[in-house]
């Protein structure tokens, strides 16, 4: 990874069920942390029949209105590429930021190299939870984001939507480097 100023993404998905391949993503939002109202959403295909009821339920998505309104997987993937890259100057590097990113960052990271060979992010992923537990010393089962905003107190809130859970994480990181962390020590 090359030195420089690091833009921090935060990502947050939809899916069909808890494994890439499987199920499908069937939804991406994306925002810089730094400033939210640079965004990036779209709705994906599926790429299997595959699902589990209650990850539909939760998001009000339908497959077959994605098999309809969705993108093809390829251009929903070049489509965000793009918009990854064209956030990137001169010795810039970009960090995807979610909550539970391994979740998040297994989708993202197969579609990306499935459908494009290569991931503009790198291996470079954030877990906002896993920074929020060294950061303040709490439990993990304290990580939930229910536990988190209590302490640093989001305006916005998350819904399943996956542009609105971004800018929600968004807020989250945003909130905990500036109420926890001050100048690379933890208060």
């Amino acid at each position: 990874m090359k030195d420089g100023k690091e833009i921090f993404i935060s990502v947050d998905i939809e899916a069909s069920g808890p494994i890439p391949g499987k199920y499908s993503m069937l939804s991406i939002g994306a925002c810089v942390t730094s400033d939210p109202l640079i965004q990036f959403t779209c709705y994906l295909k599926p790429i299997s029949d595959e699902y589990i009821p209650a990850a539909l339920e939760v998001t009000g998505l339908s497959l077959e209105q994605l098999n309809r309104d969705g993108l093809e997987p390829i251009e929903a993937m070049t489509q965000f590429k793009t918009w990854v890259e064209s956030l990137i100057e001169k010795d810039e590097n970009v960090v995807l930021v979610g909550f539970n990113a391994s979740f998040d960052w297994s989708f993202i990271n197969y579609y990306f190299h499935y459908f494009l060979g290569e991931n503009p992010f790198g291996i470079a992923a954030l877990d906002i939870k896993s920074m929020y537990f060294g950061a303040s010393d709490s439990s993990w089962r304290s990580t939930r984001s229910s536990e988190i905003e209590k302490v640093v107190k989001p305006e916005s809130a998350g819904d399943h939507d996956a542009l609105h859970d971004a800018i929600y994480q968004a807020e989250l990181f945003s909130l905990i480097r500036k109420k926890l962390m001050v100048k690379g020590e933890i208060s």
